[in-house]
């Protein structure tokens, strides 16, 4: 018997997760108009395969369409080719639904054209461990490590540029068996949609390959975690770069440091949404080259918020290499809501005449709590409860989003916290390896 073609219609939800339902590819057109059929329950589904309390119950439909604009198509040459699309959940007469996270994203680049009138060019910068002994060990940005997973590496980064991404760079990090992959920036909510379909490629090169890939926050707390910076620039309508000014502070423009302001001041309160396991807190701590304080550093890895450097010389190139990196941010975010909290938390900064603070160049950790208050730092959550309260008590940050997400988010993470209440730390971290 002859296998029907399938392609797979998905939606990356609330939990940073790739579900979905497929259809024969010989319905594509019929499918990119009607979807499929989809529930509103299934947002409640977490990490675990778990579903919190929902507020829909067993009432409601919902479409799934696919958006053909993210098609990827990979034969690795196990005899299956994997055919999919993200889409949409909209109502059943088209509107987006308020829980789709590809739409909350638009909802965020919406308002950031309409309070600063530029667009956003984006990247992930995702890192992430294949399991098992590593083949060599000491092998911290190693050659020989690299060599071991050469066909790997060359594999993914065909498969990235295959499904339309540029790919930058691929390197064995320090970590064990732990590698950092890098694409180019996407215009819009193109950047999220990269990332997740970064995350899937990986997986399925890895496996492929006799491999098994994990983006979870951190394996090991004595070792390294795995983080995803977010990187971000804006255009105006013509294309020109409007992120940089050689007179600003740190080379930022007047929209770059309201946008990093707004950032900085709503930090704590959108952590929940870019970090948000139970394990994420343990690797944003200080001394980890992750994030710990809504601080701005100018090259510094362990700002929450960096200035990156730039390699180009002319003014126009440095003008359009220019950037600014999120840090509090792991692979158990969704992209797309990550990437709204953030564009939100900017757009804030925007609204208010925010103007960035500068940046730190000391160990923030060393300073005693008063002093950090008097300078206007904040220490980040130290677990996702308290991150959850945080989101939860600002009534700025919950308004950002539409009914009825902010008691919906919060919900289902309360059931993820449910399903590893009595798990230690070790045991935590393996259950998070496993589902990410």
């Amino acid at each position: 018997m002859t296998p029907m073609p399938l392609i797979f219609a998905a939606t990356c939800d609330l939990a940073g997760k790739v579900r979905g339902k497929a259809f024969p590819a010989g319905q594509l057109e019929k499918r990119l108009k009607r979807g499929v059929g989809w529930t509103p329950t299934n947002v409640m589904i977490n990490c675990f395969d778990g579903i919190g309390d929902s507020p829909f119950g067993a009432l409601g439909d919902l479409l799934l369409v696919p958006d053909p604009a993210t098609e990827v198509r990979a034969d690795f040459g196990a005899g299956v080719t994997e055919h999919y699309m993200l889409g949409d959940i909209t109502s059943l007469d088209g509107e987006p639904w308020a829980l789709c996270t590809r739409s909350i994203l638009r909802g965020a680049l919406d308002r950031l054209k309409r309070v600063a009138g530029v667009h956003l060019l984006g990247a992930f910068e995702h890192e992430f461990q294949l399991k098992g002994a590593p083949g060599i060990r000491n092998q911290g940005f190693g050659r020989e490590a690299f060599e071991l997973q050469r066909r790997l590496s060359e594999t993914l980064m065909a498969a990235l540029q295959e499904a339309g991404m540029e790919p930058d760079s691929i390197m064995k990090e320090f970590g064990p068996n732990q590698y950092e992959v890098v694409v180019g920036p996407d215009k819009g909510v193109r950047a999220a949609d990269a990332a997740v379909l970064l995350r899937e490629l990986t997986r399925s090169v890895a496996r492929a390959q006799g491999e098994e890939a994990t983006f979870t926050p951190i394996r090991d707390v004595a070792s390294v975690g795995n983080g995803v910076h977010i990187h971000m620039s804006f255009l105006n309508d013509d294309g020109s770069p409007a992120t940089y000014d050689e007179n600003g502070a740190c080379g930022m423009s007047a929209l770059t440091s309201a946008f990093s302001a707004g950032v900085l001041k709503y930090l704590e309160n959108i952590v929940a949404l870019t970090a948000p396991s139970a394990i994420s807190y343990e690797r944003l701590t200080p001394h980890r080259w992750s994030a710990a304080y809504n601080n701005l550093g100018f090259r510094d890895r362990e700002a929450s918020l960096r200035v990156c450097p730039v390699t180009a010389k002319d003014p126009a190139s440095i003008a359009r290499q220019f950037n600014i990196e999120y840090r509090a941010a792991d692979a158990a975010a969704c992209p797309h809501l990550a990437l709204a909290a953030v564009v939100h938390a900017g757009c804030q900064g925007i609204e208010e005449g925010l103007t960035a603070p500068a940046p730190t160049e000391e160990d923030l950790s060393l300073l005693p709590p008063e002093e950090l208050a008097a300078r206007g730092f904040v220490r980040l959550p130290s677990s996702l409860e308290e991150a959850l309260d945080r989101f939860q008590s600002c009534d700025v940050a919950k308004g950002w989003f539409a009914d009825p997400f902010p008691a919906v988010y919060r919900a289902h993470k309360q059931a993820e916290l449910a399903s590893i209440a009595e798990l230690d730390t070790e045991a935590r971290c393996a259950a998070y390896e496993d589902t990410y």
